[in-house]
């Protein structure tokens, strides 16, 4: 008797190592963790605690959830991240005059210090990654990168 033929389903044909956001997350976080290991041991800084200060380094005043829709980061890594730098005096929160439940975070002149000093280490890890590509292919990739992000807005 011949053993009935059963369809694949989705679980037998997704190859993980192929798979789209398995793969972008895996470059991030290699290139995240790359960057992380140069300023983490001088600065003492954590990648959620780099990406508040390079968030409000730009755009002063936000809220922690507000850093956190910035940023895509789980409110609560977030909120860790804000309150430990506010402890080591890089964040200042200040109470919002309209709603005292909300906080406007802004950095310090130790913040601003730190982000001067870390901003040339990321752009230049950033460069040496996309060296390797040619300028059509960085050209390519910003606007893919621009189409996927929108397509994620919608899923």
């Amino acid at each position: 008797m011949a053993s009935a033929k059963r369809k694949p389903s989705p679980a037998d044909t997704l190859v993980l190592e192929e798979f789209l956001p398995y793969r972008l997350s895996v470059l991030s976080n290699r290139i995240s963790r790359a960057i992380a290991a140069r300023y983490a041991k001088t600065f003492d800084l954590t990648i959620p605690e780099w990406r508040v200060i390079a968030v409000l380094g730009r755009r002063p005043g936000l809220t922690a959830k507000e850093v956190a829709e910035a940023t895509e980061m789980d409110k609560v890594a977030v909120s860790r991240a804000v309150a430990r730098l506010v402890a080591s005096k890089r964040v200042a929160s200040r109470e919002d005059r309209n709603d005292a439940r909300k906080q406007s975070l802004t950095l310090t002149a130790q913040g601003e210090s730190v982000h001067a000093r870390i901003a040339p280490i990321a752009l230049a890890a950033e460069e040496r990654l996309l060296e390797t590509l040619s300028s059509r292919d960085r050209e390519q990739l910003d606007a893919l990168l621009d189409h996927l992000l929108e397509a994620a807005k919608r899923l």
